[in-house]
């Protein structure tokens, strides 16, 4: 008998399935009674649970990190499917199989890594080049299997490298349509601007802030990685590495997001535009999959809290 995976619950079915915990938390109702939020997940996506009425000796072995069998009913929760539970139990490891409850890529890693490759060979420029396949080198082992963002936007093994192959695809559309743009400056910005990353996030499994994520942040992380290897390829002098630097800098585009300073150069206010379209893409396309048609997504806090309608033709 197959899994009951997220993606295929309907509003007012009944769930005897197993999923990965990624959070909990504890709270208390108006009226005093205890109860525990949760997100639980699988290979097909999450969604919000709540358990009512907990008593404390119900949550034993039962942390966010494990794999639990859980009963209870679909409802519809602000045009989400939320899971009521009447019940969890952890399972032992040898009852699972792990690659069931990660989201992952659609991409190979094959193609993924030809990709990348072949544009990193293909730019024209040596100290751009250089310099970006001095880093990427240093991240290979991490790379493919790094989300891009701990929640929103590409969270799942493999987003990083999945987000920045559409943008490449962007960008070079972008070239085409604007010649006046310096390809190798623009891709350099792609390849390098969400490197950070790596370091600002512990990995793709229950993904959280690092210590220096909190502290320093992805863009400065990696401005800091690309003067350091500037200097180590003797190249720290040139304006292209000053570029690349600003690059990285302003890729959020406003202070309120982010970005250090501004975009003041064509290629920088053009990958600003790529990340956030490709950003917002993939935050629609994860709302609306879990959508049928006619009717309206949850809400979506990043893309200013709206709904959207998924049509029927």
């Amino acid at each position: 008998m197959s899994r009951q995976t997220i993606q295929s619950f309907v509003e007012g079915e009944k769930v005897n399935t197993s999923l990965l915990i990624t959070q909990m938390n504890k709270g208390i109702t108006n009226a005093g009674a205890p109860y525990v939020s949760f997100t639980l997940q699988d290979q097909t996506g999450n969604i919000e649970a709540k358990l009512w009425d907990v008593k404390e000796d119900a949550l034993a072995l039962i942390e966010a990190g494990r794999v639990v069998q859980v009963t209870g009913e679909v409802l519809k929760y602000r045009n989400a499917n939320q899971l009521r539970l009447y019940g969890l139990s952890p399972l032992k490891e040898s009852d699972f199989n792990p690659s069931d409850y990660v989201v992952s890529t659609s991409l190979s890693l094959e193609f993924m890594q030809k990709r990348i490759n072949e544009t990193l060979d293909s730019m024209k420029d040596p100290i751009y080049q250089s310099v970006c396949k001095s880093i990427l080198s240093n991240y290979d082992d991490k790379l493919y299997i790094y989300p891009a963002a701990a929640k929103n936007h590409h969270d799942f093994v493999g987003g990083l490298a999945t987000h920045m192959i559409a943008m490449l695809d962007l960008a070079e559309s972008f070239c085409q349509l604007y010649p006046i743009l310096n390809r190798d400056l623009l891709i350099s910005g792609v390849l390098l601007h969400d490197l950070g990353k790596m370091e600002e996030l512990s990995g793709p499994i229950l993904t959280e802030y690092t210590l220096e994520g909190r502290l320093v942040g992805h863009i400065s992380i990696m401005q800091s990685k690309v003067a350091e290897v500037a200097v180590k390829l003797k190249v720290e002098k040139s304006e292209q590495v000053t570029l690349m630097r600003h690059m990285i800098l302003s890729h959020h585009g406003e202070y309120e997001f982010g970005s250090p300073v501004l975009p003041l150069i064509m290629e920088a206010e053009m990958l600003n535009y790529i990340d956030n379209v490709d950003a917002r893409m993939n935050m629609l396309m994860k709302a609306l999959d879990q959508t049928n048609t006619g009717e309206w997504t949850a809400r979506v806090f990043a893309l200013e809290n709206r709904s959207f309608y998924k049509p029927k033709e």
